[in-house]
């Protein structure tokens, strides 16, 4: 009778270990979940590269591959995170055909345009990535297999593996911005239409060239600002201290603003969005920084900017002051106002 007892006790005692296991799992991913949205990675990868490599968009309507495809580019099973981080680091420092890993992304995108990001920050985004599941569009898990069959795939790389090959993996991108801090709520409404406005311009200069592109600007960055300020139900505008539009002269406080983020960008710093609230409504103020496809339009006279794009900007803005920058320069601010 002893014995049986005790035999009793023993599979009760195993039965309860097992529970145990089955229990970690769902334990283990809900921390895991937790650490991702805690990363600073992850918002700097969401603030810095997803106007141009959003998860969200199609696979035709795009203008550069989704980050998970970069991820998959850049990664296999042995890839160390020292190796994949410095990998980062040299790309973003100098991208260029010779060097890319991407062949399919540079003949349809072009080669990346060069931006000057403070290491810490690509560090964190490659950190990000190469540890976490990273968001993926609906079309990618298709066209990455596809990839492979036809041998241009690198490997399944970290993170995103298993969760690839049965779809569990999926993430949908936030939409919901009014449950968002009222910084990155301001900072989602600008780079949405940043994203808008980056879409339409950078497709019309692949497409057309860069007189078209300026033609583009003229006619439809008011009116594509003006819808997303409906959509996202707030007042949403550009300033500069040098503006090519009269309409987007900057005030006096938006200067100061202005002359501030000048200081951070300079000093090698991310910059963060400027909330200032009022009785009824909130302002959010953000940096809008030139990269080198900026220069084709905004650079210097016969170094980056030619004869026929100046030409033309001339006639299109009599009064333009919008030239002369460089790679990483703060050529002006979006000013976002939103009810509380």
């Amino acid at each position: 009778m002893k014995n049986f007892i005790g035999l009793l006790m023993l599979v009760a005692f195993l039965v309860s270990c097992n529970s145990g296991k089955k229990d970690k799992d769902p334990y283990s991913n809900a921390i895991d979940k937790t650490a991702s949205a805690k990363h600073p990675g992850k918002k700097l990868m969401e603030t810095n590269c997803y106007i141009c490599h959003s998860p969200t968009a199609t696979q035709s309507n795009r203008i550069g591959p989704p980050m998970i495809a970069i991820k998959k580019h850049y990664m296999d099973s042995e890839t160390t995170k020292e190796e994949f981080v410095s990998a980062m680091q040299t790309w973003i420092k100098n991208p260029n055909k010779e060097d890319a890993k991407m062949f399919g992304a540079v003949k349809r995108f072009g080669v990346m345009p060069k931006q000057a990001f403070p290491e810490k920050t690509i560090e964190q985004i490659a950190d990000y990535m190469y540890d976490f599941e990273i968001e993926q569009p609906e079309w990618f898990e298709d066209h990455f297999n596809e990839e492979r069959e036809n041998g241009n795939g690198r490997g399944m790389g970290k993170g995103n593996g298993n969760g690839m090959r049965n779809g569990q993996n999926k993430q949908q991108a936030q939409t919901n911005f009014e449950d968002l801090p009222y910084g990155e709520r301001g900072l989602k409404y600008a780079l949405t239409t940043k994203a808008v406005l980056g879409k339409n311009l950078m497709g019309t200069i692949q497409q057309k060239g860069v007189l078209e592109a300026l033609a583009f600007c003229n006619e439809q960055a008011y009116p594509l600002t003006d819808s997303m300020s409906v959509v996202h139900h707030a007042k949403i505008k550009r300033v500069s201290d040098k503006p090519r539009n009269p309409k987007n002269i900057a005030n006096l406080e938006e200067l100061k603003y202005i002359e501030d983020f000048k200081k951070t960008i300079a000093n090698n710093e991310e910059p963060k969005p400027l909330v200032k609230e009022f009785n009824n409504n909130v302002k959010v103020y953000y940096p809008i920084t030139t990269n080198t496809m900026c220069l084709q339009c905004h650079g210097k006279p016969s170094e980056t900017l030619n004869e026929l794009t100046l030409t033309k900007i001339r006639s299109l803005y009599p009064m333009d002051q919008a030239i002369g920058y460089d790679v990483n320069e703060v050529r002006g601010i979006w000013s976002i106002t939103f009810d509380k």
